[in-house]
């Protein structure tokens, strides 16, 4: 209990002195984040739209080789970016790049660089959800689509991405909630988000374990607001939960009920052989018998 309250009494301590530079941290955290996520989800979409064109054997040599070599070049940025560490990637970006062109190309802002490796990181991982929310699609709906004259661009726009990114919407609030973790990897390029925030803090006053449990609670607190934001967007897309179904339709309750002003139909539930009485009836058969001159079981 009384590690406890000097725990508390610690972090009491720092969040007086250091409380702008948490918030501060956790700010550049978030936008990093959220600017990343959006462009990698547009990265995902176009890779997953890309790696999805269908190409049928009667296309052109040209057609087939320019798609095939786009989903080799998608398959190596997939797999390349899926496959090494963030950290790694970052290293590689911000300090290979300058390296390999001997300063010819190099980052001025650190901002520029930090948002390009997540992502590219991110737009990797999604390049795999929207394929897979597009191929989940049942094939019979892109058959319709043709059927009434739709070309690809169409279907994909109107009847297979509406629905695919609702269900990869839970994989896109994943991908934010990993890069808002994520992110604490970017001190390596020097980039003062809210972990190194927490670095720098430690250094000055060594009070490490107070300064990891507030940075435990404000990731925390981060993610679980942001779950919750998803979920309530999720449900909006979804729509009302209660439906009601059409009980009455004017063309189904029609079907069939048309009479004929003058003569009916045997068909017709309205026709005068179904709506009449069992001595009309018998009146229609013997009618009818007169006129083949014979009944069907005389025959």
């Amino acid at each position: 209990m009384d590690s406890f309250s000097a725990l508390i009494t610690d972090i009491g301590d720092l969040l007086a002195v250091y409380w702008k530079t948490y918030l501060t941290g956790m700010g550049s955290t978030l936008l990093l984040a959220v600017v990343a996520t959006a462009i990698g989800c547009v990265i995902g979409l176009i890779c997953g739209i890309l790696n999805t064109i269908p190409y049928a054997p009667g296309d052109t040599s040209a057609k087939k080789f320019f798609l095939k070599l786009v989903r080799a070049v998608i398959r190596i940025y997939v797999e390349v970016f899926r496959g090494t560490p963030m950290v790694l990637q970052a290293v590689f970006i911000y300090y290979g790049v300058p390296y390999v062109t001997n300063n010819a190309m190099r980052f001025d802002s650190v901002w520029a660089a930090a948002i390009l490796i997540v992502s590219i990181n991110t737009g990797a991982y999604m390049a795999e959800s929207v394929r897979g929310g597009i191929i989940s699609i049942d094939p019979g709906q892109t058959e319709g689509a043709k059927a009434i004259g739709m070309n690809h661009f169409q279907t994909m726009t109107s009847v297979i991405l509406p629905q695919a990114i609702r269900n990869i919407m839970p994989q896109i609030g994943n991908n934010f909630i990993i890069n808002v973790k994520d992110t604490s990897v970017m001190f390596i390029i020097t980039f003062t988000e809210f972990f190194a925030v927490h670095r720098n803090i430690v250094g000055l006053n060594y009070m490490y374990f107070p300064s990891a449990t507030i940075e435990m609670i404000g990731y925390l607190a981060v993610t679980l607001t942001a779950s919750f934001l998803l979920r309530w967007v999720e449900r909006r897309m979804d729509g009302k939960s209660s439906y009601e179904l059409v009980q009455t339709d004017n063309l189904t309750m029609a079907a069939g009920t048309y009479s004929h002003p003058d003569r009916g139909t045997p068909f017709d539930e309205r026709s005068g052989e179904f709506g009449a009485t069992g001595e009309e009836r018998k009146r229609i058969k013997l009618g009818l018998k007169n006129r083949n001159g014979s009944a069907r079981g005389e025959r």
